[in-house]
C-alpha cells in the first residue's frame, strides 16, 4: 500500500483535492469505517491528520481504535461540505505510529495530551475516490449535473499488477 506522500507523488491533483475536503473546517473532519470483531463494519468520527508526508489518525481508547489493533483495514470519508455535495474517500491500512519523533512532532503540534490514552496511526492508501457534484447539488430543485469522479488505486495492490510490469 502507498503512504500519502506516494499516493500524492502519483496523483496530485486527486489528492489536493480529497485533502482539501478532510480540512475545510479547518481541523481534519472525516467518517472512518472500520472492521468490528465479528466482521461487521463500524462508522466513527475522526479528526484525520493530514501533512505533506502522510495521512494520520490519533485514536484514544475506543471500539475503532481496538478494530485497527486487531484488523487495520479502514476506510475514511470526508464529511459533507454545506453547500454541495462533493465527497472524498480513501482506504488502505492503519498502522500504528512507532517512530518517538513523529509522535512527538505531531502530538506537539497538536496539543495532543500526555494524560490522555491515545495512540497515533498512519492510514496507507490502496484506493482514493472523489467525487464533485457542483455548487447547486445540495440545493432543491438544483439542475442535475452529473458528478465527475475521480479515482485512484495503488498499482501494486493491483491483482497481476507485479505479474503483467515482468516482477
Amino acid at each position: 500500500m502507498a503512504s500519502w506522500s506516494q499516493f500524492t507523488a502519483a496523483s496530485p491533483q486527486l489528492a489536493a483535492g480529497i485533502r482539501a475536503l478532510l480540512l475545510q473546517y479547518g481541523p481534519g473532519l472525516g467518517y472512518l469505517a472500520t472492521i468490528r470483531p465479528d466482521g461487521g463494519p463500524r462508522v466513527h468520527p475522526v479528526s484525520p491528520v493530514v501533512t505533506d508526508e502522510a495521512l494520520y489518525c490519533f485514536l484514544v481508547r475506543s471500539p475503532k481504535r481496538d478494530d485497527l489493533g486487531r484488523n487495520g483495514r479502514y476506510a475514511l470519508h470526508s464529511y459533507p461540505p454545506e453547500d454541495n455535495d462533493d465527497e472524498a474517500y480513501v482506504a488502505g491500512c492503519a498502522t500504528p505510529v512507532q517512530d518517538p519523533r513523529v509522535i512527538a512532532r505531531l502530538a506537539d503540534a497538536l496539543n495532543a495530551s500526555p494524560q490522555i490514552d491515545w495512540r497515533l496511526f498512519e492510514l496507507s492508501v490502496d484506493a482514493a475516490m472523489l467525487r464533485r457534484h457542483g455548487n447547486g447539488a445540495a440545493r432543491p430543485f438544483a439542475a442535475i449535473v452529473p458528478p465527475v469522479t475521480h479515482t485512484w488505486r495503488d498499482p501494486a495492490s493491483i491483482p497481476g499488477a507485479l505479474v503483467a510490469a515482468g516482477a
